[in-house]
């Protein structure tokens, strides 16, 4: 007589020692159904950036002064000052381009600059005038010369190489150059007393005598 589960039933089963278990575990998390499961590596990267820049946050709110709203504001300003900083320097490379940003893309004498000057002035445009006006002071300076006709030559550099030859209109030539860059690259709207300024900056260098020193 068979034992009590055998028989009709056959052999009892058999309970898999720990390493069948382990095999037996390891081919079922082998198979396609759990591999979908898991997130793919890309997912992984994401989840870790987030996690690490959650961290970054939390760890910077609790230094700045108004926690995750004063690390917003203090992102602005600093976007502001970056914005400023661009706007500045994008100025200063304009005003060191060549002659065309001084005197146009046609060549006038310094007669015909101050008469576009006077035709702009009386019409209250003031900007025209103001850019007419310097110049007409520059190319009288050429002209006369007292300085090079140079292609490329800046305000600032032409208002240097004049003060130079006429030192009693150095400070007035700078400052003439100032004005120039600042309505013309600054967007200052120029006023009547601006071009009254180098109007007499004009009269002022057309009467001077070249008296420099050469080293």
């Amino acid at each position: 007589m068979s034992g009590p589960l055998t028989g009709v039933y056959g052999t009892p089963p058999l309970v898999p020692g720990r390493s069948e278990a382990a095999q037996a575990a390891k081919d079922e998390l082998s198979k396609n159904l759990y591999q979908q499961a898991q997130p793919s590596l890309l997912e992984r990267i994401v989840q870790w950036l987030e996690d690490r820049f959650s961290d970054l946050t939390q760890q910077v709110a609790q230094v700045v002064p108004g926690g995750i709203w004063g690390l917003i504001v203090l992102g602005l300003l600093a976007v502001g000052v970056v914005v400023v900083v661009r706007l500045k320097v994008g100025g200063l490379a304009r005003s060191a381009t060549t002659s065309e940003a001084l005197f146009g893309r046609t060549s006038k004498t310094s007669a015909q600059h101050r008469a576009a000057a006077d035709r702009a002035a009386a019409q209250g445009a003031w900007d025209e005038a103001v850019l007419e006006r310097f110049r007409a002071v520059v190319r009288a300076l050429e002209e006369r010369a007292i300085i090079d006709e140079r292609p490329g030559r800046t305000a600032d550099e032409a208002a240097a190489d004049g003060g130079r030859m006429l030192p009693d209109c150095s400070a007035a030539l700078r400052a003439g150059a100032r004005l120039f860059d600042d309505v013309a690259y600054g967007s200052v709207p120029a006023l009547a007393a601006d071009d009254q300024v180098l109007r007499t900056l004009d009269e002022t260098v057309r009467a001077a005598r070249s008296n420099a020193v050469v080293a």
